[in-house]
């Protein structure tokens, strides 16, 4: 009887595991589901340079239906699994909920924005982990350039040109910069503002920044943002964003247009309200075999599960897309050999590094004890991100967008209407609606003219 595979999530799990499957499962043997809430997977390591404008943002989108021939791809959120029962309640974009039964489970839901309980962060601050986010900050950095140069109001100036972001990790580091690249790229077409008229501000609650990097890595990357003007306050914790204006724990209070919240992430809260064991952090407890401990039919990966690091025993794989694609991979192996009852082989892998982009063609790597700064570090960075993107025709387009980019100067083109597409349609009827009413209250005081005193 064919076996029915279900994989919760669409990410560097979810696809390499399924795209795995189709290459080693023969016709017939098992039939592959995917849910996943956007139905495409985000290369992140891209997603800062998405914001500099180097790369397009659906460059790093990978459609999962189109990357996965041959597999079911369905478009919604998977609310509740019920193993014993086999089953999953999944609520799809559109329509009503409905219930998935499966023979196996893969839980690749991977992780979500860890937030904190601080006044105003949900109102102010914007994430940075998906498309949207991204877009979303690059038209608003541009948005806030052409605000302060269109303002007589000082203070109206001084916050759009106030830019601030919490996190040190490699999400914060690179948005930072690739922010600030973008702004300065701008600047050549608003000639009221000058580069020191920005204020930039990044916040690190720890003593260092991109803790997976050497230490000597992580200073020099605080040397080289500071001297391109940017504040880096280490050992500080935003406490409060009321208002827009973000006070930090040594009494700085920063009146910020732009306030940016990459403090890291936390497991899907799917893991916790699956019934599958789970670590004290939310993570599904996993073996070496990327199997759920003690639970047949049930395999769990990436950045929602706590993997054992066999090269470090005692300790589990860190949460990144080295590991994950890797893990995927490995996964979708022991899937085709658990279903046809062979011996499963265990996750290891030896961390090889890391690399981080900074903009201005400067960056930072770790490969083994080799350590690369300034240029050699950026070309680095783009190196090995560009060999794991995931598709020949997304390297082509990357390397396409990197080629344009070299060659002429950087678009600084904004698009808020694209987030809102519907306004402007709004706005007409509602104009409309208005010129429609004056002209029949006009023609009620005309009438009401001509009739004759009692």
């Amino acid at each position: 009887m064919r076996k029915h595979i279900l994989i919760v999530g669409g990410g560097y799990v979810g696809m390499y595991s399924a795209m795995r499957l189709r290459k080693l499962i023969r016709s017939g043997e098992v039939a592959v589901t995917v849910v996943d809430p956007r139905g495409y997977m985000t290369y992140q390591p891209f997603l800062a340079e998405a914001v500099g404008g180097s790369i397009e943002p659906r460059h790093v989108a990978a459609p999962l239906g189109q990357v996965l021939k041959g597999v079911r791809v369905l478009t919604g959120r998977v609310t509740r699994v019920d193993h014993g029962a086999r089953s999953a309640e999944f609520q799809p974009v559109q329509g009503p909920a409905r219930t998935l039964p499966y023979d196996i489970l893969v839980m690749a839901a991977g992780s979500i924005t860890r937030t904190l309980p601080i006044p105003g962060l949900a109102e102010h601050a914007v994430g940075f982990k998906t498309i949207g986010e991204a877009v979303h900050l690059r038209n608003h950095v541009l948005a806030q350039l052409a605000a302060a140069e269109s303002t007589d109001d000082e203070q109206v100036r001084r916050r759009a040109l106030t830019f601030v972001v919490v996190g040190g990790g490699f999400s914060g580091v690179e948005a930072l910069a690739e922010m600030q690249g973008l702004a300065d790229a701008a600047l050549r077409y608003h000639e009221g503002i000058r580069a020191a008229d920005l204020s930039w501000t990044l916040v690190e609650a720890t003593d260092h920044i991109l803790p997976e990097l050497h230490e000597d890595l992580g200073r020099w990357t605080v040397d080289a943002l500071r001297k391109r003007a940017v504040d880096v306050r280490l050992g500080t914790r935003l406490t409060s964003a009321a208002g827009g204006v973000a006070v930090l724990s040594d009494g700085t209070e920063l009146d910020a247009g732009t306030l940016v919240w990459a403090a890291g992430g936390r497991p899907s809260p799917l893991a916790a309200a699956s019934g599958l064991p789970v670590d004290r952090t939310g993570r599904i407890t996993a073996t070496e075999y990327l199997t759920v401990a003690g639970v047949a039919d049930a395999f769990a990966a990436g950045d929602g599960a706590a993997v054992p690091d066999l090269t470090r025993p005692g300790e589990f794989t860190a949460p990144n897309a080295q590991h994950a694609v890797r893990q995927g991979k490995l996964l979708g192996r022991n899937l085709v050999a658990y279903v046809r009852g062979r011996r499963l082989k265990p996750y290891r892998h030896a961390y090889l590094g890391s690399v981080a982009g900074l903009g201005h063609h400067q960056g930072v790597a770790q490969v083994y004890r080799i350590k690369l700064t300034g240029f050699l570090g950026w070309l680095a960075h783009r190196t090995y991100h560009l060999g794991w993107v995931p598709t020949a025709r997304h390297k082509a387009a990357v390397l396409a967008d990197w080629l344009l980019a070299s060659l002429f100067r950087r678009e600084t083109v904004r698009l808020e209407a694209v987030e809102h597409a519907d306004e402007d349609f709004r706005q007409a009827i509602a104009v409309e609606r208005d010129a429609r009413d004056a002209h029949v209250a006009s023609i009620g005081g005309r009438d009401a003219r001509r009739v004759p005193a009692a």
